[in-house]
């Protein structure tokens, strides 16, 4: 147990939450300020895509002792079902037996945490703003508005929880020598939902995440226990098909109909939540260091946001809170030590993850529907499931264990390499599943290992 600490956490995000949880364990007094209303007695926002939660995530949840209550929110979703323009829909398992990411609804997800957090422990204050934080005495400043009267806080410690804008780390953005970048992807997304069965059941399989793979756009869809999907269309802000394009509810008719012919008695559902919903962007943000001395750090999309496509970003923020408390069992009192080990260890998977999230937007939305690629993925399972002590594919190593995402982007580096070479043989097509194919893998990877 460490000596008990005056704790801030800005934000009362899903990391935040979990942060409260740990820090309370550690028999810290916490109090959470978010700008933002309780969202357990608001309506969703309509800018939600549902989580994925694997190896990662669970392992955070079980060391703050709450795995239990958040399994019970979860659908497990063994396999992806493609629904490729203009043929039956087939399914690609994620893993081995057993291995499963498992779909939550993020508002669901959010209230649950916050409970759990409130009966640890932690406060919480909502429609409470920061304004200012004072880096080298921990204090924090909240208003109304940024010019009305502040109310003054004192604390020993600060952690930033408050997301991809985050107040606390725009401060610490004004320290000289401060690394910072931000950059938005051309796809935005909006949320639409898929509506349960009369009888509450789904409409679709509800083991599964459901694609569209559409060249440069993508429809996904994700089921919740109450029998609806959460969908997620990832489209690009402006262009011939794009967001911009589709003014009128004739417009998106034409658009669903087209591009979504297999869900087409949904269109009605899909076009009223495709306008009453906004329109979001996505960012990747990349900044270091991520804390000031033994005063404050950052956690979670405060250090490093990144865009949905691995369906890591949840994963990789409780994955922090995780890292974090190691470093508190190790060095009990001394927070500069902890938040320095903290950030050197994160800092570089924090980037991995950010780039694998990146490529994966490329795969999901066109290289899926690539008979090439699908045939790809077919010889590195067959290879991995004759020679597991030899190849682990880059999805299993990053959702199913808790190795470091820089060894999976390297491993993952190293792999796409042997298999470039293993797609030129002739008649690969013909010959994929043959011991040539088997033995040029095993000399490729000797030859990149004796290097």
């Amino acid at each position: 147990m460490q000596t008990k600490k005056n704790v801030a956490i800005v934000g009362s995000g899903l990391v935040g939450s979990l942060l409260a949880i740990y820090l309370r364990k550690q028999g810290h007094s916490v109090t959470v300020f978010d700008r933002r209303p309780d969202v357990r007695k608001v309506e969703f926002s309509g800018r939600s895509i549902n989580l994925a939660m694997s190896n990662r995530g669970w392992k955070a949840l079980r060391e703050a002792g709450v795995e239990d209550e958040i399994r019970k929110l979860a659908l497990p979703l063994e396999k992806r079902a493609m629904h490729v323009k203009g043929e039956p829909v087939y399914y690609q398992k994620y893993g081995e037996e057993g291995e499963a990411i498992y779909s939550i609804s993020r508002g669901v997800l959010n209230r649950k945490m916050i409970d759990l957090a409130e009966e640890a422990g932690a406060t919480f204050k909502f429609e409470e703003k920061v304004w200012e934080v004072d880096m080298p005495t921990a204090r924090l400043y909240t208003g109304e508005t940024e010019k009305s009267n502040w109310e003054e806080y004192q604390f020993d410690l600060i952690f930033g929880a408050d997301g991809a804008f985050s107040r606390v780390r725009h401060k610490m953005q004004r320290q000289s020598r401060f690394n910072y970048s931000q950059h938005f992807i051309d796809v935005g997304y909006k949320e639409l939902t898929i509506l349960a069965n009369n009888d509450g059941s789904h409409k679709l399989d509800n083991s599964s995440f459901h694609i569209w793979p559409r060249g440069n756009f993508m429809l996904i869809a994700m089921p919740n226990l109450d029998g609806t999907f959460t969908c997620t269309l990832f489209l690009p802000f402006e262009g011939e098909v794009s967001f911009e394009s589709i003014t009128t509810e004739q417009d998106a008719d034409v658009f669903f109909e087209t591009h979504f012919p297999d869900i087409k008695d949904e269109i009605s559902n899909l076009k009223k939540d495709f306008f009453k919903n906004p329109t979001s962007a996505m960012v990747t943000i990349k900044c270091f260091p991520w804390s000031y001395f033994d005063k404050i750090t950052l956690v979670g999309d405060s250090a490093h946001a990144i865009v949905p496509f691995y369906g890591q970003g949840m994963n990789a923020g409780f994955e922090d809170i995780s890292v974090l408390n190691k470093k508190m069992n190790k060095y009990g009192d001394d927070w500069q030590q902890i938040f320095e080990e903290y950030q050197t260890e994160r800092k570089p998977n924090s980037d991995a993850i950010a780039e694998l999230s990146y490529r994966n937007f490329m795969e999901m939305s066109s290289k899926t529907a690539d008979p090439k690629f699908l045939l790809r993925k077919k010889i590195e399972k067959k290879f991995a499931q004759a020679h597991p002590d030899l190849w682990s594919p880059l999805y299993s190593r990053v959702t199913f264990s808790d190795k470091a995402y820089s060894e999976a982007l390297q491993i993952g580096d190293y792999q796409r390499a042997i298999m470039d070479e293993v797609m030129e043989i002739p008649n690969i097509e013909e010959k994929w599943d043959s011991k040539e194919v088997e033995e040029k893998i095993i000399s490729l990877i000797k030859n990149k290992t004796s290097r």
